[in-house]
């Protein structure tokens, strides 16, 4: 998209975080010839495998950037997504397979393995540059210009670009740096998460790519994740225990909740992780020439993969806002459309449908819940009904907006207070299939 000019609106573009959010922005930015440095403060790239399945608004991102193909060649296309009792009874799923032939359909990749992708993809832009172990330590900005001051293995140093991206997840320095050190609205859940990546074969117990159980005590979550059987299991836990406590209960609880009662000889665990869920919103997403994206902006509990997507869907919003003004074809304004769109997508979408979906699974009675609960119905109505079904799978498109239809456009941020009336209604979005 990108348009002759002999005087671009800005130079350079600072990202703060190399994770995917921020390699894949950086990536599309430097594809247009503009300048961008991403300032990483680890050493290398997260290793952690963490959220695994990129939903179509995502894939559309990741295609765009001309990465999608390398991400579907290393991951896999997953199919069918049902809700169970703890007995292995299938209450209701969704066949992916409806939508085959469609290039934005859901891939499944462990994070770090995309990383990896982009990080590749990134390096081969001569306007891209990483520098790992840089640190930020404070920020400012002018009429002219922001500043990040950094520590690296060099020292203390400050550096300038015309706007500064938090892409540095949950823990951010930008927004900390914006807002406040505990400013982060929105709530922690009560409910303990204990995340295992497995060895285990689900698949002779008649297991689909992802399933998920409802039951009031040992709710879960097993999900498919690569080609060589590594199975997501996610599972909800007392609250208050200790880190050693919740990992000295999981042989048992394996043995309780998975099919076949497991012995710890009859898997291989592969990484486990307990922690905490949130669902927290920046006040907002665009301070002057800062800006933030995916986990620095927001935050959501991981089923139904509503962050991971969430946030790829931000870095697309932000890279047209970002060229268009690159390109003098929208004012600085549009920024705030940004910030007002991404947070009202949020609002309307993310944070209920996502608390929804884990709620789904403890919150009611399996026993009841084809009786009860609405979207189960919906779920059943898709294996009748193939167009109602590739309808209800493309509902999560929801959470795209087409920013160039502001470009040449000044009005700036009183456009976003109408932008809500297009968004579709949570309760037919089918965020499904996934953790993150």
């Amino acid at each position: 998209m990108a348009i002759s000019h002999k005087t671009p609106g800005f130079s350079k573009v600072i990202v703060v975080g190399a994770g995917p959010a921020g390699l894949l922005l950086s990536i599309l930015l430097a594809k247009q010839g503009i300048p961008v440095t991403i300032l990483e403060m680890g050493d290398k790239l997260d290793e952690n495998p963490r959220a695994t399945h990129y939903g179509p608004p995502a894939m559309h991102e990741l295609n765009r950037a001309g990465v999608g193909d390398d991400v579907r060649a290393k991951g896999f296309i997953p199919g069918v997504v049902c809700w169970r009792k703890m007995d292995g009874t299938v209450l209701a799923g969704i066949d992916g397979s409806v939508m085959d032939g469609d290039p934005d359909r859901m891939v499944c990749l462990p994070l770090n393995k995309l990383g990896a992708v982009l990080y590749e993809h990134v390096t081969k832009q001569p306007t891209a540059k990483i520098l790992f172990k840089h640190k930020v330590t404070g920020i400012g900005q002018d009429d002219d210009k922001a500043w990040v001051d950094v520590q690296s293995p060099d020292g203390e140093s400050r550096i300038e670009a015309d706007y500064i991206v938090g892409c540095d997840g949950a823990n951010s320095q930008i927004r900390r740096s914006l807002f406040g050190d505990s400013n982060f609205p929105g709530r922690t859940w009560d409910e303990q998460i204990v995340a295992t990546n497995t060895y285990y074969d689900f698949t002779k117990y008649g297991y689909e790519d992802a399933n998920f159980i409802i039951h009031p005590e040992h709710w879960h979550m097993a999900s498919r994740i690569s080609n060589d059987g590594l199975w997501r299991v996610s599972y909800g836990e007392l609250p208050g225990l200790s880190r050693e406590e919740l990992l000295a209960r999981q042989p048992m609880k394996f043995k309780t909740m998975l099919p076949g009662n497991p012995e710890p000889s009859d898997y291989k665990l592969a990484s486990i992780s307990p922690y905490k869920i949130h669902q927290r919103l920046a006040e907002r997403m665009r301070v002057g020439r800062f800006l933030l994206a995916a986990d620095a902006a927001h935050l959501c509990n991981p089923f139904g993969g509503l962050g991971l997507t969430g946030g790829i869907v931000d870095v697309g919003g932000l890279y047209d806002c970002l060229i268009g003004i690159y390109d003098n074809v929208a004012a600085p304004d549009i920024l705030d459309i940004y910030s007002d769109v991404r947070r009202k997508l949020y609002t309307c979408i993310v944070d209920p449908l996502s608390s929804e979906n884990i709620r789904r699974l403890f919150a009611q009675d399996p026993e009841k819940a084809l009786e009860t609960d609405e979207f189960l119905k919906l779920c059943q109505r898709t294996a009748t009904d193939a167009d109602f079904s590739r309808e209800f799978q493309a509902g999560i498109n929801a959470l795209k907006y087409d920013f160039t239809k502001h470009y040449n456009n000044s009005t700036g941020a009183k456009d976003a207070a109408v932008v809500g009336k297009e968004f579709t209604s949570p309760a037919l979005v089918a965020a499904v299939g996934v953790t993150d």
